[in-house]
């Protein structure tokens, strides 16, 4: 750390309040040290909760900005559509539902099985 900004570090240390941006300072100061917080607290003649106290709002503080995810708008649908089903209705009254897009050998074998002409 420049002498400079040693100095204006050590004038914030016996202040009242600090301002966000003084804690700032501090922590980044105690963090350079490479000392405990508690160490540095000690050493500078700082309470270690208003140390930890600090620490942690501004480490709660946003420092960048929200990471948004990519998503994609679909078209609204209309109130009354439904998508597409085929029903069929077997001789004993069972039905099948189909959706949209089934697939006809699939079809075909639960046909076969309800019919009991194919086993599971």
């Amino acid at each position: 750390m420049a002498r400079k900004q040693v100095d204006q570090v050590s004038a914030i240390f016996h202040k009242r309040r600090w301002s966000a941006a003084e804690a700032q300072l501090v922590i980044r100061a105690s963090q350079e040290s490479g000392m405990p917080l508690s160490g540095f607290a000690r050493e500078h003649g700082l309470q270690r909760a208003r140390l930890w106290r600090w620490s942690s709002r501004l480490r709660k503080r946003p420092g960048q900005p929200a990471l948004f995810h990519p998503v994609r708008i679909l078209e609204p649908r209309p109130a009354n559509h439904s998508p597409a089903v085929i029903e069929v209705v077997l001789l004993d009254g069972r039905r099948v539902r189909l959706a949209e897009g089934f697939a006809a050998a699939d079809l075909a074998r639960v046909l076969a099985v309800l019919e009991g002409v194919e086993s599971c």
